[in-house]
C-alpha cells in the first residue's frame, strides 16, 4: 500500500489524525487544501468568496489528480482530503480507479460543529461552509452517504488522535517504513 486518503466532514480530524498516522508510519503527510492554496496562491476562503464553490471544486479536482500522479515517487503518503472532495463523484472515481485505501473519519454532527467552532475561534481560520448549526447538519447528512463509500469507516467521536491513528494502521495492516536519513549511506 502506497497511500491512505482520509475523508470525512470538516472537524472529523483528517489533518490531525493524518499527521499522526504519517509520523507513526514514517510516511509523508499532505493536506489537499494546503496543496490547493499553494497552487492557487490564495486561501480556501478567498477562493470561495472571489470565485465561488464551483471554482474551488475544480481546483480541488486538479490538485487531487496531481497528488495521484505523484504517488509512485518516494515513500508512502497519508493525504487528508477537504470535506467536500470525496462527495464529488469524479474524485471518488479517481481514488477507486487508482486502488487507493480510503478511510472515512466520522463523528456526530454536533461534535463536529463544536470542533470546527473551536478551531475557527482559536486559529482565526474562516470555514466558508460553517455558518449555522442546522445548515452544517444538513450538509453533513448530504455528504455522509458519499463518505460511506470509503473502504473503511473509523469513529472519531470522543477519541484521542493517537488511538484513531493506531486503529487505522491496525485495520489496514500498515507497517512503519524504513527510510534512510538524508545523506546516510549503506
Amino acid at each position: 500500500m502506497r497511500a491512505v486518503f482520509l475523508v470525512g466532514f470538516m472537524g472529523a480530524g483528517k489533518t490531525s489524525v493524518g499527521r499522526t498516522l504519517a509520523g507513526r508510519l514514517n510516511w509523508s503527510f499532505q493536506d489537499l487544501d494546503d496543496r490547493i492554496v499553494e497552487r492557487e496562491g490564495r486561501s480556501v476562503a478567498s477562493i470561495f468568496q472571489e470565485s465561488g464553490e464551483r471554482a474551488f471544486r475544480e481546483a480541488e479536482h486538479a490538485a487531487l489528480r496531481d497528488v495521484l500522479e505523484n504517488l509512485g515517487r518516494g515513500a508512502g503518503q497519508v493525504v487528508a482530503l477537504g470535506g467536500g472532495a470525496f462527495a464529488e463523484k469524479r474524485n471518488t472515481r479517481l481514488l477507486r480507479d487508482a486502488a487507493i485505501a480510503t478511510v472515512f473519519l466520522d463523528a456526530p454532527a454536533e461534535e463536529l460543529w463544536l470542533r470546527c467552532s473551536r478551531q475557527e475561534r482559536e486559529s482565526g481560520t474562516e470555514r466558508p461552509l460553517l455558518k449555522r448549526m442546522n445548515q452544517f447538519r444538513k450538509l453533513y447528512q448530504s455528504r455522509r452517504e458519499s463518505y460511506l463509500e470509503a473502504a473503511v469507516t473509523v469513529q472519531t467521536g470522543g477519541r484521542e488522535v493517537e488511538e484513531i491513528a493506531s486503529d487505522i494502521a491496525e485495520t489496514l495492516a500498515l507497517k512503519k517504513a524504513n527510510r534512510r536519513a538524508e545523506g546516510e549511506t549503506e
